[in-house]
Protein backbone atom coordinates (compact mmCIF):
# COMPACT_ATOMS: atom_id res chain seq x y z
CA UNK A 1 0.00 0.00 0.00
CA UNK A 2 1.21 3.48 -0.84
CA UNK A 3 0.97 6.18 1.85
CA UNK A 4 -2.08 8.24 0.86
CA UNK A 5 -4.82 10.21 2.52
CA UNK A 6 -8.04 11.57 1.04
CA UNK A 7 -9.78 14.84 1.91
CA UNK A 8 -13.54 14.77 1.40
CA UNK A 9 -15.83 17.70 2.10
CA UNK A 10 -19.20 18.15 3.71
CA UNK A 11 -20.08 20.09 0.55
CA UNK A 12 -18.61 21.84 -2.46
CA UNK A 13 -16.28 24.83 -1.99
CA UNK A 14 -15.33 23.98 1.60
CA UNK A 15 -11.66 24.59 0.76
CA UNK A 16 -10.42 21.09 -0.06
CA UNK A 17 -8.42 22.22 -3.10
CA UNK A 18 -6.40 24.88 -1.26
CA UNK A 19 -6.00 22.60 1.73
CA UNK A 20 -4.36 19.96 -0.48
CA UNK A 21 -2.21 22.58 -2.25
CA UNK A 22 -0.93 23.95 1.05
CA UNK A 23 -0.35 20.51 2.55
CA UNK A 24 1.53 19.49 -0.60
CA UNK A 25 3.92 22.39 -0.06
CA UNK A 26 4.16 21.72 3.69
CA UNK A 27 5.02 18.02 3.30
CA UNK A 28 7.36 18.76 0.39
CA UNK A 29 9.23 21.17 2.68
CA UNK A 30 9.74 18.22 5.00
CA UNK A 31 11.58 16.40 2.24
CA UNK A 32 8.78 14.06 1.11
CA UNK A 33 8.00 13.32 -2.52
CA UNK A 34 4.37 14.43 -2.65
CA UNK A 35 1.84 13.98 -5.47
CA UNK A 36 -1.70 15.41 -5.61
CA UNK A 37 -4.57 13.36 -7.01
CA UNK A 38 -8.24 13.96 -7.74
CA UNK A 39 -10.09 10.98 -9.25
CA UNK A 40 -12.87 13.04 -10.84
CA UNK A 41 -13.20 16.77 -11.25
CA UNK A 42 -15.90 18.93 -12.81
CA UNK A 43 -14.57 22.30 -13.89
CA UNK A 44 -14.06 24.47 -16.94
CA UNK A 45 -10.93 25.89 -15.30
CA UNK A 46 -8.33 23.59 -16.83
CA UNK A 47 -4.57 23.46 -17.25
CA UNK A 48 -2.23 21.94 -19.83
CA UNK A 49 0.12 19.33 -18.41
CA UNK A 50 3.77 18.60 -19.07
CA UNK A 51 2.73 15.38 -20.83
CA UNK A 52 0.44 17.21 -23.26
CA UNK A 53 -3.01 16.67 -21.78
CA UNK A 54 -5.39 18.65 -19.62
CA UNK A 55 -6.46 18.45 -16.00
CA UNK A 56 -8.33 20.63 -13.54
CA UNK A 57 -6.59 23.89 -12.73
CA UNK A 58 -6.70 23.06 -9.02
CA UNK A 59 -4.60 19.94 -9.53
CA UNK A 60 -2.05 21.98 -11.48
CA UNK A 61 -1.85 24.34 -8.49
CA UNK A 62 -1.45 21.36 -6.16
CA UNK A 63 1.37 20.04 -8.35
CA UNK A 64 3.01 23.44 -8.01
CA UNK A 65 2.56 23.10 -4.27
CA UNK A 66 4.43 19.79 -4.47
CA UNK A 67 7.13 21.41 -6.67
CA UNK A 68 6.60 18.91 -9.51
CA UNK A 69 5.27 19.25 -13.09
CA UNK A 70 1.55 18.59 -13.50
CA UNK A 71 0.66 15.31 -15.25
CA UNK A 72 -2.58 13.84 -16.51
CA UNK A 73 -2.48 11.10 -13.87
CA UNK A 74 -3.14 13.73 -11.20
CA UNK A 75 -6.73 14.15 -12.45
CA UNK A 76 -7.66 11.15 -14.62
CA UNK A 77 -11.31 12.14 -15.14
CA UNK A 78 -12.21 15.75 -15.92
CA UNK A 79 -15.74 16.81 -16.80
CA UNK A 80 -16.14 20.17 -18.55
CA UNK A 81 -19.78 21.33 -18.52
CA UNK A 82 -21.08 22.47 -21.90
CA UNK A 83 -24.78 22.66 -21.07
CA UNK A 84 -27.13 22.32 -18.12
CA UNK A 85 -27.28 18.53 -18.54
CA UNK A 86 -24.14 17.53 -20.44
CA UNK A 87 -20.37 17.74 -20.28
CA UNK A 88 -17.25 16.94 -22.24
CA UNK A 89 -15.55 13.87 -20.76
CA UNK A 90 -11.75 13.93 -20.58
CA UNK A 91 -9.98 10.75 -19.46
CA UNK A 92 -6.28 10.74 -18.64
CA UNK A 93 -5.90 14.09 -20.38
CA UNK A 94 -7.71 13.34 -23.64
CA UNK A 95 -11.25 14.08 -24.83
CA UNK A 96 -13.30 10.90 -25.05
CA UNK A 97 -16.61 12.48 -26.04
CA UNK A 98 -19.63 14.18 -24.55
CA UNK A 99 -22.12 12.68 -22.14
CA UNK A 100 -25.36 13.68 -20.48
CA UNK A 101 -25.54 13.34 -16.71
CA UNK A 102 -27.51 10.10 -17.13
CA UNK A 103 -25.03 8.64 -19.63
CA UNK A 104 -22.07 9.58 -17.46
CA UNK A 105 -23.61 7.91 -14.42
CA UNK A 106 -23.68 4.66 -16.40
CA UNK A 107 -20.09 5.24 -17.61
CA UNK A 108 -18.48 5.75 -14.19
CA UNK A 109 -17.89 2.08 -13.26
CA UNK A 110 -15.99 1.59 -16.52
CA UNK A 111 -13.70 4.49 -15.63
CA UNK A 112 -12.70 3.21 -12.19
CA UNK A 113 -9.93 0.89 -13.48
CA UNK A 114 -8.32 3.79 -15.32
CA UNK A 115 -8.60 5.99 -12.24
CA UNK A 116 -6.87 3.31 -10.17
CA UNK A 117 -4.24 2.91 -12.89
CA UNK A 118 -3.36 6.62 -12.69
CA UNK A 119 -3.36 6.49 -8.90
CA UNK A 120 -0.98 3.54 -8.97
CA UNK A 121 1.46 5.29 -11.29
CA UNK A 122 1.52 8.36 -9.06
CA UNK A 123 2.02 6.30 -5.95
CA UNK A 124 4.97 4.48 -7.45
CA UNK A 125 6.95 7.74 -7.53
CA UNK A 126 5.73 9.27 -4.26
CA UNK A 127 6.26 9.10 -0.52
CA UNK A 128 2.79 10.56 -0.01
CA UNK A 129 -0.28 11.01 -2.22
CA UNK A 130 -2.79 13.69 -1.18
CA UNK A 131 -6.20 12.87 -2.65
CA UNK A 132 -9.02 15.38 -3.05
CA UNK A 133 -12.64 14.30 -3.24
CA UNK A 134 -15.35 16.06 -5.23
CA UNK A 135 -18.48 17.61 -3.81
CA UNK A 136 -19.52 15.55 -0.81
CA UNK A 137 -19.89 11.86 0.08
CA UNK A 138 -23.16 12.85 1.77
CA UNK A 139 -24.77 12.90 -1.69
CA UNK A 140 -25.64 9.25 -1.20
CA UNK A 141 -28.10 9.36 -4.11
CA UNK A 142 -24.98 9.41 -6.31
CA UNK A 143 -23.13 6.68 -4.41
CA UNK A 144 -23.83 3.88 -6.91
CA UNK A 145 -20.77 3.62 -9.17
CA UNK A 146 -19.03 6.50 -7.37
CA UNK A 147 -15.41 7.14 -8.34
CA UNK A 148 -15.01 10.61 -6.78
CA UNK A 149 -15.37 10.02 -3.05
CA UNK A 150 -16.09 6.88 -1.03
CA UNK A 151 -16.20 4.64 -4.09
CA UNK A 152 -12.60 5.53 -4.81
CA UNK A 153 -11.47 5.53 -1.16
CA UNK A 154 -12.67 1.99 -0.57
CA UNK A 155 -11.44 0.67 -3.92
CA UNK A 156 -7.96 2.16 -3.37
CA UNK A 157 -7.94 1.48 0.40
CA UNK A 158 -7.24 5.13 1.26
CA UNK A 159 -8.18 6.61 4.66
CA UNK A 160 -10.33 9.75 4.65
CA UNK A 161 -10.34 13.07 6.51
CA UNK A 162 -13.62 14.99 6.47
CA UNK A 163 -13.41 18.77 5.92
CA UNK A 164 -16.13 21.17 7.05
CA UNK A 165 -16.52 24.89 6.28
CA UNK A 166 -17.43 26.86 9.39
CA UNK A 167 -17.72 30.14 7.45
CA UNK A 168 -20.97 29.04 5.80
CA UNK A 169 -22.50 27.99 9.14
CA UNK A 170 -23.81 24.70 10.48
CA UNK A 171 -20.41 23.01 10.54
CA UNK A 172 -21.26 20.75 13.50
CA UNK A 173 -24.39 19.45 11.80
CA UNK A 174 -22.63 19.09 8.44
CA UNK A 175 -19.78 16.99 9.89
CA UNK A 176 -21.95 14.87 12.17
CA UNK A 177 -24.67 14.53 9.55
CA UNK A 178 -22.29 13.56 6.74
CA UNK A 179 -20.91 10.72 8.82
CA UNK A 180 -24.40 9.62 9.84
CA UNK A 181 -25.70 9.06 6.31
CA UNK A 182 -22.75 6.93 5.18
CA UNK A 183 -22.64 3.15 5.12
CA UNK A 184 -20.77 1.44 8.00
CA UNK A 185 -17.72 0.53 5.87
CA UNK A 186 -17.54 4.14 4.67
CA UNK A 187 -17.77 5.49 8.22
CA UNK A 188 -14.91 3.19 9.17
CA UNK A 189 -12.72 4.69 6.44
CA UNK A 190 -12.96 8.20 7.94
CA UNK A 191 -10.23 8.80 10.49
CA UNK A 192 -10.55 12.46 11.39
CA UNK A 193 -11.99 15.88 10.65
CA UNK A 194 -10.72 19.40 9.93
CA UNK A 195 -12.77 22.57 10.43
CA UNK A 196 -11.82 25.11 7.78
CA UNK A 197 -12.23 28.89 7.22
CA UNK A 198 -12.61 29.91 10.86
CA UNK A 199 -12.83 33.62 11.72
CA UNK A 200 -12.40 35.04 15.22
CA UNK A 201 -11.20 33.65 18.55
CA UNK A 202 -10.44 29.94 18.22
CA UNK A 203 -11.02 29.42 21.94
CA UNK A 204 -14.69 30.15 21.41
CA UNK A 205 -15.05 27.04 19.24
CA UNK A 206 -13.24 24.66 21.58
CA UNK A 207 -16.54 23.24 22.81
CA UNK A 208 -17.74 22.85 19.24
CA UNK A 209 -14.68 20.77 18.37
CA UNK A 210 -15.19 18.64 21.47
CA UNK A 211 -18.82 17.99 20.53
CA UNK A 212 -17.91 17.00 16.95
CA UNK A 213 -15.29 14.56 18.21
CA UNK A 214 -17.71 13.13 20.79
CA UNK A 215 -20.59 12.72 18.33
CA UNK A 216 -18.45 11.20 15.56
CA UNK A 217 -15.61 9.43 17.32
CA UNK A 218 -13.22 11.03 14.82
CA UNK A 219 -9.84 12.55 15.57
CA UNK A 220 -9.78 16.36 15.69
CA UNK A 221 -7.00 17.19 13.21
CA UNK A 222 -7.24 20.95 13.22
CA UNK A 223 -9.13 24.24 13.14
CA UNK A 224 -7.85 26.29 10.19
CA UNK A 225 -8.32 30.06 10.41
CA UNK A 226 -9.39 32.03 7.34
CA UNK A 227 -6.44 32.47 4.97
CA UNK A 228 -6.53 35.90 3.36
CA UNK A 229 -3.99 34.89 0.72
CA UNK A 230 -6.58 32.58 -0.88
CA UNK A 231 -7.60 35.43 -3.19
CA UNK A 232 -4.17 35.18 -4.84
CA UNK A 233 -4.61 31.51 -5.76
CA UNK A 234 -6.76 30.22 -8.63
CA UNK A 235 -10.28 29.12 -7.80
CA UNK A 236 -11.13 25.55 -8.73
CA UNK A 237 -14.34 26.31 -10.61
CA UNK A 238 -16.89 29.02 -11.26
CA UNK A 239 -18.29 28.69 -7.73
CA UNK A 240 -15.18 30.56 -6.64
CA UNK A 241 -16.32 33.58 -8.63
CA UNK A 242 -19.21 33.99 -6.19
CA UNK A 243 -17.05 33.87 -3.09
CA UNK A 244 -14.88 36.33 -1.20
CA UNK A 245 -11.79 34.75 -2.72
CA UNK A 246 -12.54 36.55 -5.98
CA UNK A 247 -13.58 39.91 -4.54
CA UNK A 248 -11.40 42.90 -5.33
CA UNK A 249 -9.32 43.80 -2.30
CA UNK A 250 -11.37 46.37 -0.41
CA UNK A 251 -8.22 47.79 1.20
CA UNK A 252 -7.01 49.31 -2.07
CA UNK A 253 -6.51 53.05 -1.59
CA UNK A 254 -5.54 54.37 -5.02
CA UNK A 255 -7.75 52.73 -7.64
CA UNK A 256 -7.25 54.49 -10.99
CA UNK A 257 -8.31 51.92 -13.59
CA UNK A 258 -11.53 49.99 -14.01
CA UNK A 259 -11.46 46.75 -16.00
CA UNK A 260 -14.76 44.95 -16.52
CA UNK A 261 -15.36 41.31 -17.41
CA UNK A 262 -18.77 39.95 -18.42
CA UNK A 263 -19.41 36.74 -16.54
CA UNK A 264 -20.26 34.32 -19.31
CA UNK A 265 -22.32 31.24 -18.34
CA UNK A 266 -19.53 28.88 -19.47
CA UNK A 267 -16.59 31.04 -18.45
CA UNK A 268 -13.32 29.10 -18.34
CA UNK A 269 -9.73 29.61 -17.23
CA UNK A 270 -10.76 32.74 -15.37
CA UNK A 271 -7.61 32.64 -13.24
CA UNK A 272 -6.19 34.61 -16.20
CA UNK A 273 -7.72 37.56 -14.32
CA UNK A 274 -6.02 36.98 -10.96
CA UNK A 275 -2.88 39.07 -11.67
CA UNK A 276 -5.03 42.04 -12.70
CA UNK A 277 -7.24 41.66 -9.64
CA UNK A 278 -4.16 41.97 -7.44
CA UNK A 279 -2.86 45.19 -9.04
CA UNK A 280 -3.05 48.00 -6.44
CA UNK A 281 -4.57 50.62 -8.78
CA UNK A 282 -6.96 48.29 -10.66
CA UNK A 283 -10.61 47.62 -9.90
CA UNK A 284 -11.62 44.39 -11.63
CA UNK A 285 -15.39 44.15 -11.99
CA UNK A 286 -16.99 40.81 -12.83
CA UNK A 287 -20.42 41.70 -14.24
CA UNK A 288 -23.22 39.13 -13.79
CA UNK A 289 -26.01 38.60 -16.33
CA UNK A 290 -28.76 41.16 -15.96
CA UNK A 291 -26.39 44.06 -15.28
CA UNK A 292 -24.99 46.48 -17.84
CA UNK A 293 -21.24 46.80 -18.33
CA UNK A 294 -20.14 49.98 -16.51
CA UNK A 295 -19.80 52.94 -18.84
CA UNK A 296 -16.68 54.23 -17.13
CA UNK A 297 -14.59 51.13 -17.87
CA UNK A 298 -11.07 51.63 -19.15
CA UNK A 299 -11.03 48.17 -20.72
CA UNK A 300 -13.35 45.23 -21.31
CA UNK A 301 -11.90 41.72 -21.22
CA UNK A 302 -13.81 38.88 -22.84
CA UNK A 303 -12.60 35.76 -21.00
CA UNK A 304 -12.25 32.17 -22.10
CA UNK A 305 -15.34 30.07 -22.74
CA UNK A 306 -15.99 26.34 -22.84
CA UNK A 307 -18.61 26.87 -25.55
CA UNK A 308 -18.09 30.01 -27.61
CA UNK A 309 -21.30 29.97 -29.65
CA UNK A 310 -23.70 29.52 -26.69
CA UNK A 311 -21.78 32.12 -24.67
CA UNK A 312 -21.87 34.53 -27.61
CA UNK A 313 -25.65 34.13 -27.64
CA UNK A 314 -25.74 34.73 -23.88
CA UNK A 315 -23.59 37.85 -24.30
CA UNK A 316 -26.10 39.24 -26.79
CA UNK A 317 -29.02 38.19 -24.61
CA UNK A 318 -27.58 40.25 -21.76
CA UNK A 319 -27.18 43.28 -24.04
CA UNK A 320 -23.44 43.28 -23.54
CA UNK A 321 -22.77 43.50 -27.28
CA UNK A 322 -24.42 46.93 -27.21
CA UNK A 323 -22.40 47.93 -24.14
CA UNK A 324 -19.15 46.82 -25.78
CA UNK A 325 -19.93 48.74 -28.97
CA UNK A 326 -20.59 51.88 -26.91
CA UNK A 327 -17.37 51.32 -24.98
CA UNK A 328 -15.40 51.14 -28.24
CA UNK A 329 -17.04 54.32 -29.55
CA UNK A 330 -15.89 56.09 -26.38
CA UNK A 331 -12.31 55.09 -27.16
CA UNK A 332 -12.12 52.14 -24.77
CA UNK A 333 -9.94 49.06 -25.10
CA UNK A 334 -11.14 45.47 -25.57
CA UNK A 335 -9.11 42.29 -25.13
CA UNK A 336 -10.39 38.82 -25.96
CA UNK A 337 -8.76 35.71 -24.52
CA UNK A 338 -9.24 32.37 -26.27
CA UNK A 339 -13.05 32.05 -26.63
CA UNK A 340 -13.29 35.79 -26.07
CA UNK A 341 -10.90 36.29 -28.97
CA UNK A 342 -13.12 34.13 -31.16
CA UNK A 343 -16.14 36.27 -30.21
CA UNK A 344 -14.40 39.47 -31.36
CA UNK A 345 -14.32 38.24 -34.96
CA UNK A 346 -16.87 38.40 -37.74
CA UNK A 347 -18.20 34.87 -37.29
CA UNK A 348 -17.70 31.56 -35.48
CA UNK A 349 -18.40 28.50 -37.63
CA UNK A 350 -19.18 25.07 -36.19
CA UNK A 351 -19.78 22.83 -39.21
CA UNK A 352 -19.59 19.61 -37.16
CA UNK A 353 -21.83 20.99 -34.37
CA UNK A 354 -19.05 20.41 -31.83
CA UNK A 355 -20.28 23.05 -29.37
CA UNK A 356 -23.94 23.62 -30.13
CA UNK A 357 -26.74 22.93 -32.60
CA UNK A 358 -25.78 26.00 -34.67
CA UNK A 359 -23.43 25.84 -37.64
CA UNK A 360 -22.71 29.58 -37.57
CA UNK A 361 -22.89 32.49 -35.17
CA UNK A 362 -22.19 36.13 -35.99
CA UNK A 363 -19.36 37.60 -33.92
CA UNK A 364 -19.02 41.10 -32.57
CA UNK A 365 -17.20 42.23 -35.73
CA UNK A 366 -14.47 44.11 -33.88
CA UNK A 367 -11.64 42.14 -35.52
CA UNK A 368 -11.56 41.03 -39.16
CA UNK A 369 -11.18 37.32 -38.42
CA UNK A 370 -13.31 34.18 -38.62
CA UNK A 371 -13.04 31.07 -36.45
CA UNK A 372 -13.81 27.51 -37.57
CA UNK A 373 -14.41 25.00 -34.77
CA UNK A 374 -13.02 21.75 -36.17
CA UNK A 375 -10.13 19.34 -35.87
CA UNK A 376 -8.40 18.29 -32.66
CA UNK A 377 -8.24 20.42 -29.56
CA UNK A 378 -5.00 22.43 -29.23
CA UNK A 379 -3.17 21.64 -25.97
CA UNK A 380 0.30 23.09 -25.51
CA UNK A 381 2.47 25.26 -23.36
CA UNK A 382 3.75 28.35 -25.18
CA UNK A 383 6.10 31.26 -24.69
CA UNK A 384 7.16 34.26 -26.74
CA UNK A 385 6.77 38.04 -26.82
CA UNK A 386 4.11 40.69 -27.10
CA UNK A 387 4.88 42.29 -30.46
CA UNK A 388 4.12 45.91 -29.50
CA UNK A 389 5.99 46.05 -26.19
CA UNK A 390 8.50 43.23 -26.75
CA UNK A 391 7.60 42.05 -23.22
CA UNK A 392 8.05 38.30 -22.68
CA UNK A 393 4.91 36.19 -22.23
CA UNK A 394 4.31 32.56 -21.42
CA UNK A 395 1.32 30.37 -20.70
CA UNK A 396 -0.70 27.66 -22.38
CA UNK A 397 -3.20 27.13 -25.16
CA UNK A 398 -6.29 25.01 -24.69
CA UNK A 399 -8.88 25.52 -27.38
CA UNK A 400 -10.87 24.05 -30.23
CA UNK A 401 -10.70 25.69 -33.63
CA UNK A 402 -8.51 27.94 -35.76
CA UNK A 403 -8.87 31.67 -36.33
CA UNK A 404 -7.83 33.36 -39.57
CA UNK A 405 -8.48 36.53 -41.53
CA UNK A 406 -6.89 39.84 -42.56
CA UNK A 407 -6.46 41.02 -38.95
CA UNK A 408 -4.10 38.12 -38.21
CA UNK A 409 -1.56 39.92 -40.43
CA UNK A 410 -1.24 42.21 -37.38
CA UNK A 411 -0.66 39.52 -34.76
CA UNK A 412 -0.64 40.30 -31.07
CA UNK A 413 2.02 37.78 -30.01
CA UNK A 414 5.07 36.14 -31.54
CA UNK A 415 5.30 32.70 -30.00
CA UNK A 416 7.93 30.01 -30.47
CA UNK A 417 5.86 27.99 -32.94
CA UNK A 418 3.81 30.71 -34.63
CA UNK A 419 2.29 34.15 -34.43
CA UNK A 420 -0.88 34.35 -32.35
CA UNK A 421 -3.85 36.64 -32.24
CA UNK A 422 -4.80 39.87 -33.95
CA UNK A 423 -4.82 43.63 -33.28
CA UNK A 424 -7.07 46.29 -34.80
CA UNK A 425 -5.44 49.08 -36.86
CA UNK A 426 -5.84 51.58 -33.99
CA UNK A 427 -4.47 49.08 -31.45
CA UNK A 428 -7.48 49.29 -29.12
CA UNK A 429 -8.99 45.88 -29.96
CA UNK A 430 -6.85 42.78 -29.58
CA UNK A 431 -7.15 39.10 -28.91
CA UNK A 432 -5.11 35.93 -28.63
CA UNK A 433 -5.27 32.29 -27.55
CA UNK A 434 -2.60 32.43 -24.84
CA UNK A 435 -3.88 31.78 -21.33
CA UNK A 436 -1.67 33.10 -18.55
CA UNK A 437 -0.89 36.23 -20.56
CA UNK A 438 -1.09 38.56 -17.56
CA UNK A 439 1.17 36.31 -15.54
CA UNK A 440 4.13 38.09 -17.14
CA UNK A 441 4.88 41.07 -14.92
CA UNK A 442 6.50 42.99 -17.81
CA UNK A 443 3.54 42.46 -20.13
CA UNK A 444 1.01 43.26 -17.43
CA UNK A 445 2.74 46.55 -16.65
CA UNK A 446 3.02 47.70 -20.28
CA UNK A 447 -0.60 46.73 -21.06
CA UNK A 448 -1.89 48.60 -18.03
CA UNK A 449 0.41 51.55 -18.78
CA UNK A 450 -1.40 52.02 -22.10
CA UNK A 451 -4.65 52.39 -20.15
CA UNK A 452 -3.00 54.66 -17.61
CA UNK A 453 -1.60 56.91 -20.36
CA UNK A 454 -5.07 57.32 -21.87
CA UNK A 455 -6.22 58.65 -18.50
CA UNK A 456 -3.19 60.89 -18.11
CA UNK A 457 -1.58 58.82 -15.37
CA UNK A 458 2.08 57.92 -15.15
CA UNK A 459 3.37 54.40 -15.53
CA UNK A 460 2.88 51.79 -12.83
CA UNK A 461 5.57 50.26 -10.66
CA UNK A 462 7.44 47.18 -11.82
CA UNK A 463 5.48 44.04 -11.01
CA UNK A 464 6.77 40.49 -10.53
CA UNK A 465 5.76 37.54 -12.63
CA UNK A 466 2.62 36.02 -11.16
CA UNK A 467 4.31 32.66 -10.62
CA UNK A 468 6.50 34.36 -8.01
CA UNK A 469 3.41 35.63 -6.19
CA UNK A 470 1.72 32.22 -6.32
CA UNK A 471 4.79 30.45 -4.96
CA UNK A 472 5.11 32.94 -2.11
CA UNK A 473 1.42 32.46 -1.32
CA UNK A 474 1.80 28.67 -1.30
CA UNK A 475 4.70 29.02 1.12
CA UNK A 476 2.55 31.21 3.38
CA UNK A 477 -0.36 28.75 3.12
CA UNK A 478 1.94 25.85 4.04
CA UNK A 479 3.18 27.74 7.11
CA UNK A 480 -0.41 28.61 8.02
CA UNK A 481 -1.50 24.96 7.87
CA UNK A 482 1.60 23.76 9.73
CA UNK A 483 0.52 25.94 12.67
CA UNK A 484 -3.09 24.76 12.72
CA UNK A 485 -3.24 21.19 11.37
CA UNK A 486 -1.84 18.02 12.93
CA UNK A 487 0.65 17.22 10.14
CA UNK A 488 2.31 14.34 12.00
CA UNK A 489 -1.04 12.68 12.65
CA UNK A 490 -2.08 13.12 9.00
CA UNK A 491 1.12 11.43 7.88
CA UNK A 492 0.63 8.60 10.36
CA UNK A 493 -2.94 8.03 9.09
CA UNK A 494 -1.69 7.98 5.50
CA UNK A 495 1.01 5.45 6.31
CA UNK A 496 -1.38 3.25 8.29
CA UNK A 497 -3.88 3.05 5.41
CA UNK A 498 -7.06 1.01 5.57
CA UNK A 499 -5.45 -2.43 5.38
CA UNK A 500 -6.44 -5.02 2.82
Amino acid sequence: MMPAIMFQGTGSDVGKSLLVAGLARAFTARGLRVRPFKPQNMSNNAAVTADGGEIGRAQALQARGACVPATTDMNPVLLKPQSEIGAQVIVQGRVEGNASARDYHALKPKLLPRVLESFGRLGAEADLVLVEGAGSPAEINLRDGDIANMGFALAARVPVVLVGDIDRGGVIASLVGTLAVLAPEEQAAIRGFIVNKFRGDAALFAEGRRLIAARTGLADLGLVPWFEGARRLPAEDAAGLDSATFDTDSSKQDVRLKIVVPRLPRISNFDDLDPLKAEPDVELVLVPPGEALPGDADAVILPGSKATIPDLAALRGAGWDIDIAAHVRRGGHVLGLCGGYQMLGRAVLDPERRESTLARAEGLGLLDVTTVLSGDKTLRESRGRDIRSRAPVQGYEIHLGDTDGPATLRPMLKLERRDDGAVSPDGRIEGCYLHGLFGSGAFRRTWLDRLRARRGFGGGAATPDWDTTVDATLDALADHLARHVELDRLLAIAREGLGR
